[in-house]
């Protein structure tokens, strides 16, 4: 596998094998506090640990997050996008996802109301029954209000 990226190679620049991973030039960073780092043998290890330990762990919080109301998949895209500051194919995987968002944006874009209506009750509806299920299998939390774990508890199944 081999950098896409052309570009003079800079004294300093971090030898990367080939054969295991790439690494994104360190021509095309514009930031010099992440310059010095890869110019510096002792260092760059650990940061690349670092940013390998940090991108793993806010993107599977994020994909734990996902099924519930909120910013899962942002998180999920988040941890990808520290992984791809220092790896090629990470970065790789985040343009294709933007570009996959852009194309279901494009898509839903010129839908009439009534669809985009539909779709999101659609969604609605999938994330009601990943609760349910999940209630299913673990109870209701008892972090909910009473009146609200009453009303949950009262549901068939439940």
């Amino acid at each position: 596998m081999s950098s896409e990226r052309p570009g003079p190679v800079t004294p300093g620049e971090p030898v990367v094998d080939e054969v295991v991973d790439e690494v994104v030039d360190a021509v095309d960073d514009d930031w010099e506090w992440r310059r010095r780092i890869r110019a510096n043998p002792a260092v760059y290890p650990v940061y690349r640990a670092a940013v390998i330990v940090l991108g793993l762990v806010i993107a599977v919080v994020g994909l734990a997050l996902v099924p519930l109301p909120g910013p899962g998949w942002l998180i999920v895209f988040a941890g990808i996008a520290i992984l791809g500051s220092e790896f090629e194919p990470a970065q790789r995987l985040l343009d294709w996802a933007k570009a996959r968002l852009k194309d279901w944006s494009e898509w839903l874009a010129p839908k009439p109301l009534w669809f985009k209506g539909l779709v999101g009750l659609v969604t609605l509806a999938l994330v009601l029954a990943i609760f349910y299920g999940l209630f299913l299998l673990s109870g209701v939390p008892g972090f909910f209000p009473d009146a609200i774990e009453d009303w949950i508890e009262g549901l068939p199944g439940l």
